[in-house]
């Protein structure tokens, strides 16, 4: 998974997100701020329980790119934004984990759902290799390793600086060590 630049621009016109400019009034100052409105994202916790592992997945990210340029590729928990109309949070979640993992679980439990800026819904589910229904990698120019990381590492992981996460990946884990891993003995 070799990720070569082509090349790099401003772009003064984009087609993915909506950048706004909101002027308003808070403590009797008027402010202005730039601001992205962003779709809403679905994130799963993914449990192998036959290899007693979490399923991450792991890709490179342009945003990450473009402000850590020697940095770029992530690990993270499955997911994907919420553009698909007239499916449910739990479709598109169900269908992003088939997308980017192959694995198609039986059941998704919610956790819980926190805002920056768009919903982040999370949700938990439990895979076996009976449940493997594709090889995964994503779809159109996604590119997706998986990544397997073993329960006894949750913590060494959480806080090894050198593995590049997100706040999510973060939220995740720490749910599950705490609600699956400690509550369970």
């Amino acid at each position: 998974m070799a990720v070569e630049i082509i090349s790099q621009k401003r772009v003064t016109s984009p087609k993915k997100v909506q950048v706004f400019e909101l002027i308003f009034k808070e403590n009797g100052k008027i402010k202005q701020q730039e601001v992205i409105k962003s779709l809403d994202i679905v994130k799963i916790v993914l449990f192998h329980k036959e290899k007693n592992a979490l399923l991450l997945i792991k890709q490179f990210r342009p945003a990450l790119y473009i402000n850590h340029p020697n940095l770029g590729k992530r690990v993270e928990l499955c997911g994907g934004r919420v553009d698909k109309k007239g499916k449910s949070i739990e479709e598109i979640a169900l269908e992003e984990v088939i997308e980017e993992t192959g694995y198609k679980p039986k059941k998704l439990e919610p956790i819980t759902t926190v805002y920056e800026g768009g919903k982040r819904y999370f949700f938990y589910a439990e895979i076996d290799e009976s449940m493997k229904v594709n090889d995964g990698g994503g779809i159109e120019e996604e590119d997706i390793e998986l990544y397997f990381l073993s329960v006894e590492k949750i913590n060494e992981f959480l806080y090894d600086d050198s593995i590049i996460k997100r706040t999510g990946t973060f939220l995740g884990l720490q749910w599950f060590y705490c609600n699956k891993v400690v509550k369970n003995g």
